[in-house]
C-alpha cells in the first residue's frame, strides 16, 4: 500500500514538475496520519528520485496541552531528519482572544505564515503540506457551495513575499489509502488536538460526499475529473495536456 502511495505521489510530483535539483524541501509536520505519511513517502521518494532533494520536518505547536511532540521528535530521529518544533500561541489567539466561531481560517493562515518564515530561515525553498484527493474535493465544494466560486488549491504555490513554493505531492492520493497505511503501518499518529475537530464546515463536506457516493458511486471520481479538467488556477497545465492528449486520440480516429 504505501508503494502505491509512492506512484501516486511521483506522478503528481512529476506532472507538476514539484521537485528540482538541489531543492530543500520543509516537510509541514502536524502528528496527522498524512503529513507523517508524507514525509516517509518523501524520506522513501529521495533515495531513488532522479533529481536530487533534502527534507526536514517543522511542527508549529498550536500552545495546547493535548498536542505531544514526542512520538514526532523520536521518528524524526529514526529516519535521521531534522526536525524543529516551533511554539506558538495560535490556540490562544484563535479560542481564548479572537473567540472564533469559525476558527479554521484564522489557525491556518496562521501556521501558513508561520511555517513560511520558518522554512524561509532554515534554507528551505519549498514547502510540502500532506493534502490528498478528499481534501482537494472538500475544498472545491466549500467554494463552489459556500462562496459561489469555482476553486480549489493548487498543487503548487510560489509565494513571491517568502520567494518559496508550496507543494502538495499527495493529491493523487485518496484518504482511505493513507489511512490504512498509517494503521498497518501503526504510524505515530497524534490524536485529535482541536476542540472545532468533527464540527467544522470540512467535516460537512467529508460526510456530505460519503452521503452522495450511496447514490452515485463514482461521484469522488466525477468530482475529481472535472477539476483535472478545468481551467482553475494551478491546474491549467494538465487540463492543456488533458486537452492535448484528448485531440490526438481523435485524430487517429
Amino acid at each position: 500500500m504505501l508503494q502505491e502511495i509512492i506512484g501516486k505521489t511521483r506522478k503528481a510530483i512529476d506532472d507538476f514538475e514539484m521537485i528540482d535539483d538541489g531543492d530543500k524541501i520543509a516537510v509541514g509536520l502536524s502528528g496527522g496520519k498524512d503529513s507523517i505519511t508524507l514525509l516517509y513517502v518523501l524520506y522513501y521518494l529521495r533515495k531513488f528520485y532522479p533529481k536530487k532533494f533534502n527534507i526536514m520536518a517543522i511542527s508549529i505547536h498550536p500552545g495546547s496541552d493535548t498536542f505531544k511532540t514526542e512520538e514526532l521528535e523520536k521518528l524524526c530521529k529514526e529516519l535521521d531528519i531534522e526536525y524543529l518544533i516551533y511554539n506558538s500561541n495560535i490556540a490562544d489567539v484563535v479560542f481564548n482572544i479572537r473567540k472564533e466561531k469559525n476558527p479554521c481560517s484564522l489557525c491556518a493562515n496562521m501556521r501558513r505564515g508561520m511555517l513560511n518564515s520558518l522554512a524561509t530561515e532554515h534554507g528551505c525553498n519549498k514547502i510540502a503540506l500532506g493534502h490528498h484527493m478528499d481534501d482537494l474535493m472538500e475544498t472545491f465544494l466549500m467554494s463552489l457551495f459556500l462562496n459561489g466560486k469555482i476553486h480549489t488549491f493548487a498543487p503548487v504555490t510560489y509565494l513571491s513575499r517568502s520567494n518559496v513554493k508550496t507543494i502538495r505531492p499527495m493529491i493523487y492520493v485518496e484518504e482511505k489509502l493513507i489511512r490504512s497505511v498509517a494503521k498497518h503501518k501503526n504510524y505515530p499518529v497524534m490524536g485529535k488536538c482541536c476542540p472545532a475537530d468533527g464540527f467544522t464546515k470540512r467535516d460537512y463536506m467529508t460526510e456530505l460526499l460519503k452521503s452522495m457516493r450511496k447514490d452515485i458511486p463514482r461521484v469522488k471520481e466525477h468530482v475529481f475529473g472535472a477539476i483535472k479538467r478545468s481551467n482553475i488556477k494551478g491546474w491549467e497545465k494538465l487540463s492543456e495536456t488533458s486537452s492535448t492528449n484528448n485531440q490526438s486520440l481523435n485524430n487517429n480516429k
